[in-house]
């Protein structure tokens, strides 16, 4: 229970389904230093997660994860130092909310972990959600098999407002609580305070054209993602990034026509099927970014790779981020973008 309106209704449903319902609540160890900085696992949202507990009369915990997260976050600071672009979510959710809390759930003798998440687990399989808009497969990939066939997803065929308004008729505290969209443990909106205080900006350099030529100069790579526009030198044009070389410092500037590629190289691929055979072609529906529409793909795996050949060009191929394999409203599985071509 994260202090939401997704994972209180949750609760709610379970219970009036006749589960015996135990909430839990991850603290991240994270605090802003002013009111203007939050975070979604904060105080106020464990007191929230609390008063719907104590209106249902469920059990509930505020587990201490701090460890967890700080090891979370110093991968972070390090992949932008890196010139990658995390994605801690896809992290979190396969390494703490499908790992440390399923060792709690065997604690506790829980048969399933029910979360908030908009998906469907069927017969072991990860699927869609039914509100295209609020779907979250994409930072699920990573999920052990084991853990997700243990795993109810009870808002997976419901809109957002078919959730809120039945925390309202049930008149649960966080019926109307606004959705929390940040990182959770970037509490002052600016996730370069994260990497800056856990081992500095990344190295300084130069922004560069295409062919090499210099454009300007930068303070540190961590302020860069591919695809970016905004921050950049005036160069009478669109520029957007295209590459960061983390030993040079380099930054490369391209036209966005610069931006398409239509071949994808995957690292630390985890499957939710059955692993298909080196070598071996398969046809998939691919996403590189949460909200990316999928593109066709033949995806050539070998063993923890793949190399991925899209049916046409896409735009800002992310190193670092989750590229995700679907056929149909089916997720095969995925891995972290580790370039293109």
């Amino acid at each position: 229970m994260s202090g939401g309106v997704d994972s209180s209704v949750v609760a709610l449903m379970l219970q009036q389904q006749g589960h015996d319902v135990v909430g839990v609540f991850m603290r991240n160890g994270v605090a802003g230093k002013s009111a203007q900085e939050k975070s979604c696992c904060s105080a106020s949202d464990a007191r929230d997660a609390s008063v719907v507990a104590d209106r249902l009369g469920i059990p509930f915990y505020a587990v201490d994860y701090a460890q967890e997260f700080a090891r979370l976050m110093d991968h972070f600071a390090a992949e932008y130092r890196a010139g990658r672009t995390p994605n801690p979510c896809v992290l979190c959710n396969q390494d703490l909310k499908f790992g440390h809390l399923f060792q709690l759930a065997d604690d506790v003798g829980a048969e399933m972990v029910a979360t908030g998440h908009y998906a469907v687990q069927r017969d072991g399989e990860l699927h869609l959600a039914a509100d295209a808009d609020k779907d979250q497969t994409y930072y699920l990939f990573g999920v052990d098999r084991k853990a997700l066939s243990r795993t109810l997803f009870p808002l997976g065929g419901m809109t957002k407002a078919e959730v809120r308004k039945v925390a309202s008729e049930a008149s649960l505290v966080t019926a109307e609580k606004a959705e929390s969209m940040d990182i959770c443990f970037v509490t002052s909106g600016d996730y370069r305070d994260v990497v800056r205080t856990r081992g500095g900006a990344g190295k300084s350099g130069k922004f560069l054209d295409a062919a090499g030529k210099v454009l300007g100069e930068h303070g540190g790579l961590d302020g860069f993602t591919v695809g970016q526009r905004k921050g950049l030198p005036a160069l009478g044009t669109p520029h957007y990034v295209a590459a960061i070389a983390p030993d040079s410092g380099s930054v490369t500037l391209v036209p966005r026509e610069g931006l398409k590629k239509k071949i994808m190289f995957v690292d630390g691929v985890h499957w939710l099927v059955d692993a298909p055979e080196s070598g071996v072609p398969l046809t998939s529906d691919v996403k590189v970014r949460a909200r990316h529409e999928p593109v066709q793909a033949t995806v050539i795996p070998d063993g923890k790779k793949a190399r991925v050949e899209f049916s046409e060009p896409v735009d800002a191929i992310t190193p670092g981020q989750a590229a995700v394999f679907y056929r149909g409203t089916q997720v095969l599985g995925g891995g972290w973008i580790d370039g293109s071509a």
